[in-house]
């Protein structure tokens, strides 16, 4: 969802342009009232300037000025920025309508205090309108996009419940019968016992005794875990909290007693709880933070300007690929595993033949890089044109459309083979906690020096660790450096 000082920004967009919009369109309003005009009726008359002339915009600019700040903080006021699509239509329309006239009375009010006549009241009065429409006319749009999301499933929380079968069976049916769950999706629950069988609760499968949490949190898309604390026992407990810890993944910790208890008259409060849960909530530091919303309209703007402007780069590269080794097919299909273990296929342009794969193995005994990734200086398996394109980082460009589909981020940790993953110790599988990426910090840090797959993972870990707008931009930076200099392979 869109953060709340975006929709700041979009608000005072829109004031501005309505504001340009209205001036602009005075000079065809003033040739409809003019004598003889369509308009010209006599009650109109008293909205012109008395000169006939609209000041300069720039007489005109603290009208803007009062009428964005009035509307911000109304819209504030009465909850506007506040999730959109559980705003209703109605709610809306007058919120975005009431804000601009807020505006308007402040402005009567200083054009009253100063008995000034010389600004054109059809002008302010044909701003606020044009402010109201815009405001309503966009949040409108973004309540509809959203809402079809949601329902294709795209903001769709993976929950997997950690408890005794009394717990589970009590979050089966708060899931079931409360509408504030809708965005969630249980994905099944895992065993505190191993002396219990591990059957389905409620239709929720058993993926497992809780000691193997973490290798459940790579292998599956979780988002959220929710653990049932029973009132005895539960030493398992630092497993879970460290693994999500690790992980990156939000756990919420819900005391049984609170949810199987009586109580007469003391109700539980939550200020700041979706799920309306009695719970502590442990999440990672950037989780829905504006930064992340930024660095991913920056990757939407960055990659589509890319794309456009690398079309010509693609064609040629293409062309020399086709020439150079006409059976071979331009795109290489990539299967790697992503954020969270979900698996998803980029693209990048072909550089080895096409018995790659199985020269591989006769190839193991040259491995440079210690640990589950294969990678040899001077590899035979690698076509001429190939090696060109891996010196200048050529090879990777397509990776671009991953970037702007979602599956990847311009600057993160590199995604996984599957089978590397599978050699992956539980410390490696953290790389995969955030979006992976094209370039990331051992890439620009000496990567062709990097023999030790130990280091390179620090280096992703030191970046998911430290991570900031400005990390990206610096590495960005070096990269574009790194690809010009052609120290790839």
């Amino acid at each position: 969802m869109i953060p709340r000082r975006i929709f700041w920004l979009f608000d005072i967009l829109v004031l501005a342009a309505a504001f340009l919009l209205a001036y602009v369109m005075m000079s065809t309003f003033q040739s409809w009232l003019a004598p003889g005009g369509s308009l010209r009726l006599p009650w109109i008359e008293r909205f012109v300037a008395a000169n006939g002339v609209l000041p300069p915009i720039n007489d005109l600019l603290w009208i803007l000025l009062t009428t964005t700040i009035a509307s911000l903080l109304f819209i504030e006021f009465v909850g506007g920025y506040l999730r959109i699509v559980n705003q209703s239509y109605t709610r809306l329309v007058i919120t975005s309508l009431a804000a601009p006239l807020v505006g308007l009375c402040l402005i009567t009010l200083v054009l009253f205090a100063l008995k000034s006549p010389g600004d054109s009241r059809l002008f302010i009065f044909l701003f606020i309108a044009l402010s109201g429409i815009g405001l309503a006319i966009y949040r409108i749009g973004i309540r509809i996009y959203f809402l079809r999301r949601r329902r294709a499933g795209y903001y769709a929380k993976n929950v997997v419940l950690i408890g005794a079968p009394s717990g589970i069976e009590w979050m089966a049916h708060y899931f079931t019968d409360n509408p504030a769950t809708v965005e969630y999706r249980l994905m099944g629950y895992m065993a505190i016992d191993k002396t219990t069988p591990q059957q389905a609760h409620m239709g929720l499968p058993c993926l497992g005794p809780v000691d193997q949490i973490g290798d459940m949190l790579i292998s599956r898309p979780i988002h959220q875990v929710i653990v049932v604390h029973p009132t005895a026992g539960g030493n398992w407990i630092e497993q879970v909290i460290r693994d999500c810890d690790y992980m990156g993944v939000l756990l919420r910790i819900v005391p049984e007693a609170l949810l199987l208890g009586e109580r007469h008259i003391l109700q539980t409060l939550y200020p700041f709880e979706p799920l309306h849960l009695p719970a502590v909530v442990l999440a990672p530091p950037h989780l829905d933070s504006h930064a992340l919303f930024v660095k991913r309209i920056f990757d939407i703007v960055a990659s589509t300007m890319l794309l456009l402007l690398l079309l010509p780069i693609f064609a040629i590269i293409a062309l020399v690929i086709k020439i150079s080794t006409p059976k071979l097919p331009i795109f290489y299909r990539w299967r790697v595993v992503g954020r969270n273990g979900v698996e998803f296929v980029g693209y990048k342009f072909t550089t080895m033949y096409p018995d790659a794969d199985q020269r591989k193995a006769a190839l193991m005994e040259q491995n440079e890089m210690s640990g589950p990734v294969f990678k040899i200086k001077n590899d035979p398996r690698v076509t001429p044109t190939g090696r060109f394109l891996r010196k200048y980082s050529l090879n990777e460009l397509p990776q671009i459309w991953s970037v702007l589909k979602g599956d990847m981020s311009l600057v993160g940790p590199r995604p996984a083979f599957r089978h590397e993953l599978e050699r992956y110790e539980f410390w490696h599988k953290r790389k995969l906690s955030i979006r992976p990426g094209i370039t990331c910090l051992w890439q620009v840090s000496g990567r062709n020096t990097i023999s030790n797959f130990d280091d390179w993972v620090r280096l992703d870990l030191e970046y998911i660790d430290n991570w900031s707008l400005w990390l990206d931009v610096k590495i960005l930076a070096r990269t574009a450096w790194a690809v010009v200099a052609g120290s790839g392979s």
